[in-house]
């Protein structure tokens, strides 16, 4: 079977810390694009990739929370997030699948550039909040992807240019497995304590949590009665040195250095990043 779609972003959820979160991301090593304000009331910062991008989201301390989604969330790994041309026919193909939630919704954000400022524009529909307790999985359809990927924004000193694979950590990590093979129409790999479904581009791995926290020892999040976490984003770079270097001035962070990954965790925003060369 062929996957349904290319990963589109990946989204960790900073709550009311989005200035701490800017800096802290900054300081390793990622070019942040401008503040964007959505017209839902959120607020974020993207890192873009060739193809796929990270958002750390979260909601402005200064005014009243218009999101509950993510203020009633915990910080850490939040949305997992794929591409779509038409987000009716992805809510048309949720449905017939039994997973779908909420119909389709439209908002933007403007971007300032030196041409002038413009609305760049989205609409996404949801995975129902129920099939993946980790987390956000939904379809993002971009109406204006030129105000999106631009050039200036794409290059990082510590050499990420892809999120070729998302750890999932479940207890029932069978179920959740064979959700993420319906959703992406795409086979199971792997055993019975990781499996891996791929969807154009890279893979979803899920954990058993004996898988997780042998694989990061401990930089695994803890699930903390959860029945699943989305426990790990993997980013693809052009060699490690970078990472190892940006890491040797952030000395409080806990990390695994090892030949083919160097993983650290950023414990304010209970995020695990794996950097792979």
């Amino acid at each position: 079977m062929a996957a349904l779609e290319r990963l589109d972003h990946t989204v960790i959820n900073v709550g009311l810390e989005m200035d701490a979160a800017e800096t802290r991301f900054a300081q390793l090593g990622f070019t942040l694009t401008p503040r964007g304000h959505h017209t839902l009331g959120s607020i974020n910062h993207l890192m873009m990739f060739a193809t796929d991008y990270l958002e750390l989201i979260g909601l402005p301390a200064d005014k009243p929370h218009t999101r509950p989604d993510l203020a009633g969330a915990p910080k850490g790994i939040n949305g997992l997030v794929f591409k779509t041309e038409n987000v009716d026919e992805t809510f048309d193909h949720l449905q017939a699948l039994g997973l779908a939630g909420s119909p389709p919704n439209a908002f933007s954000r403007p971007v300032a550039l030196p041409e002038g400022t413009f609305d760049a524009s989205f609409r996404t529909v949801h995975v129902r909040p129920d099939v993946f307790p980790g987390g956000r999985v939904y379809f993002c359809e971009h109406g204006t992807p030129e105000l999106v990927w631009r050039p200036e924004w794409q290059r990082h000193a510590n050499g990420a240019r892809a999120i070729p694979e998302f750890v999932v950590v479940a207890e029932d990590q069978a179920g959740q497995a064979e959700a993420f093979s319906r959703l992406l129409r795409s086979e199971i790999a792997g055993d019975e304590r990781t499996a891996h479904v791929a969807y154009d581009g890279g893979r979803v791995s899920v954990l058993t949590p004996m898988a997780y926290a042998e694989r990061f020892g401990a930089l695994a999040s803890p699930l903390r009665g959860r029945a699943a976490v989305f426990g790990a984003l993997v980013l693809r770079t052009g060699g490690l040195d970078a990472v190892r270097g940006l890491l040797a001035e952030l000395p409080e962070l806990p990390r695994l250095d090892e030949a083919h990954r160097v993983a650290v965790r950023e414990p304010g925003f209970d995020a695990v990043l794996e950097f792979v060369a």
